[in-house]
């Protein structure tokens, strides 16, 4: 025998027939077909058609009867939730399940078949099963076909889902409860026309929830009812929806989950061929207000045009306990001028993100004939300390951004390095910098720039006078304090690796002369213009002569320190005054300069 239901369904009923589809591992023997009763009020204009088809169910000492499972899959599931939460059952099976969805779109029904190959719940005692299996499942539209393999879990808590959902009552307690463990999907494939896949394993080692604080038909309500009118959205109904999703941003947390990859190959809808490769996934554990850290391994798309290729891309983890603190306190009534006075926090701290193993060669679209080929080894970017949503802490780093120089580019700073004889670039750089709300100011770890075998600057100071304004939720109070701010120290080291002989070696060989012979030349024209742009000046002989040492070759590092004499620093106006005539600001600063 078999069970068929058929119905339009609008958002709200396919919400509803998802939970239901948690509870199908529960079915007993189904010998009937039935009708599903829906309210008229959830039917809309776009609409699904389908029809669930049950041949046969097997159910070995089952507390739950025909009729009871004939409701639920019929859209009774909130009316008959107790009974599924209580389930008893030695084991229940069911060989095939198969779904007929009648899809319009834009006029034009298209149909999907969805087979579900032997479910089976094993030793299911008041509402926990020990272990679920399903032993395949294929999906088939005009467009291609899916078939996954064996999906597995233990431990599967009916009774605690139908409880976060408030389907159920879940008591007082809002303790986290497991949902299941040991959750496993084997991979499968998907094939059409134009690409093929293969995709892996997935697998996870637990899943915990707790009862959300709105019950699942009011979730589904206020969504209907934003969907029905997006554009008239009323306060009260936008303050319900506000409290809800902060409440569901606390509600999961999970064990660390992976997924072993996917390969698929094919056409574009322009003919050309494309593979898209991607070795494995995996997604840190889920904690309450956390979104998780996202890592991929071996990511590859080779092209007609070109290939593209990362040995790693990490998505740092969300830190959302500012948009839940900023949501918890929104009023009962959520106008949208809200949103703009509470924008930023809504705005989740995100650590930042990093990759490596980078190797490109692809078409050049700006420059038709010309390609673009780099290698990047490491990049980083990551981000903390949010105040009011902005990051006050910031460390970005590069290493081994390496790119060929095109020998026919009529770019002018291209050419002039070529005629330096560097044909290949391999620089990195580094960003460091945050705020100390003790002090009062920026500290500027580092700001660097390397070429291996050219040269390295490298930066840091104190900029001092930045006061919390600075993150003001005001953007003028913010703005004026940024325009306080004050240098307070700066120091750059620079490094010689090689830069220096190559300008040298060209410029000698332009005016024929042996290179050591304008090393002490250009050394002592560096020296006499700083002494001279200097005078009075108590260290401009110091600096003139570690300037000397460097560019003469006797030292490879050179450092130059600058400290402003007054508090709190150099202003903004110090450097205005400074772009007329720089020498106004020798007065104001102390100056020192070695070299090694």
């Amino acid at each position: 025998m078999s069970l068929s239901v058929t119905k339009k369904r609008s958002l709200a009923a396919l919400a509803a027939a998802c939970l239901a589809s948690v509870a199908l591992p529960a079915t007993p023997a189904l010998a009937q077909k039935v009708k599903n009763k829906t309210p008229a009020a959830e039917a809309s204009a776009s609409s699904v058609d389908y029809v669930v088809t049950i041949p046969s169910v097997e159910a070995v000492q089952s507390s739950m009867d025909e009729a009871t499972i004939t409701d639920i899959l019929s859209g009774n599931l909130a009316g008959n939730a107790a009974a599924l939460a209580e389930l008893d059952a030695t084991s229940i099976t069911i060989p095939e399940i198969t779904v007929t969805l009648d899809v319009e779109v834009d006029g034009e029904t298209e149909r999907g078949t969805l087979t579900l190959s032997n479910l089976v719940l094993e030793d299911v005692s008041d509402g926990v099963a020990t272990s679920m299996r399903l032993n395949g499942s294929s999906f088939a539209t005009p467009e291609g076909n899916a078939d996954m393999g064996t999906i597995s879990a233990e431990n599967v808590n009916l009774a605690a889902i139908l409880g976060i959902y408030g389907l159920v009552d879940a008591g007082a307690s809002r303790e986290m409860q497991t949902l299941y463990t040991d959750f496993l999907v084997e991979g499968g494939s998907f094939s059409s026309d134009e690409f093929s896949c293969d995709i892996g394993a997935i697998s996870g080692g637990e899943v915990r929830g707790r009862p959300f604080e709105t019950s699942f038909v009011e979730i589904i309500s206020i969504a209907q009812s934003m969907e029905d009118n997006p554009e008239d959205i009323s306060p009260e109904l936008l303050g319900k929806f506000v409290r809800m999703y902060a409440d569901l941003l606390t509600a999961f947390e999970s064990s660390e989950f992976t997924f072993d990859g996917l390969d698929c190959a094919g056409t574009t809808d322009e003919g050309e061929a494309l593979a898209i490769s991607v070795a494995g996934i995996t997604m840190a554990g889920m904690s309450p207000g956390i979104y998780p850290q996202l890592s991929f391994d071996g990511l590859s798309i080779v092209a007609d045009d070109g290939t593209m290729s990362l040995e790693n891309f990490t998505l740092k983890q969300f830190d959302l306990s500012s948009v839940i603190a900023t949501l918890e306190a929104a009023p009962e009534l959520v106008e949208e001028s809200w949103f703009e006075a509470n924008g930023r926090g809504l705005i989740p701290a995100f650590e930042g993100f990093s990759f490596s193993g980078l190797s490109m060669d692809i078409e050049d679209q700006d420059n038709e004939g010309e390609r673009i080929i780099a290698d990047v080894a490491e990049f980083d970017l990551s981000l903390g300390q949010y105040l009011n949503g902005i990051p006050s802490a910031l460390d970005t780093w590069a290493r081994g951004l390496r790119v060929d120089l095109p020998e026919d580019s009529e770019d002018e700073q291209v050419q002039q390095l070529l005629a330096l004889g560097i044909t290949t670039i391999d620089a990195g750089f580094r960003i460091a910098a945050a705020w100390n709300a003790d002090t009062n100011t920026i500290d500027v770890e580092e700001v660097s720039m390397s070429g291996v075998d050219l040269a390295s600057v490298a930066l840091k100071g104190t900029i001092a006078n930045a006061t919390e304004a600075l993150f003001s939720l005001d953007m003028d109070e913010a703005m004026t304090a940024g325009m306080g701010m004050a240098v307070k120290a700066l120091s750059v080291d620079v490094v010689d690796s090689g830069l220096s002989d190559i300008v040298l070696a060209v410029v000698s060989a332009e005016q024929k002369v042996d290179p050591k012979t304008l090393r002490p030349v250009f050394a002592g024209l560096a020296e006499g213009t700083v002494v001279g742009m200097m005078a009075g000046v108590a260290d401009a002989a110091k600096l003139g002569s570690a300037l000397n040492s460097f560019i003469a070759g006797k030292a490879k590092s050179l450092n130059i320190s600058v400290e402003a004499k007054d508090d709190p620093g150099l202003s903004l106006e110090d450097f205005m005054m400074a772009e007329d005539d720089p020498t106004t600001l020798l007065g104001k600063v102390n100056i020192d300069a070695s070299a090694k």
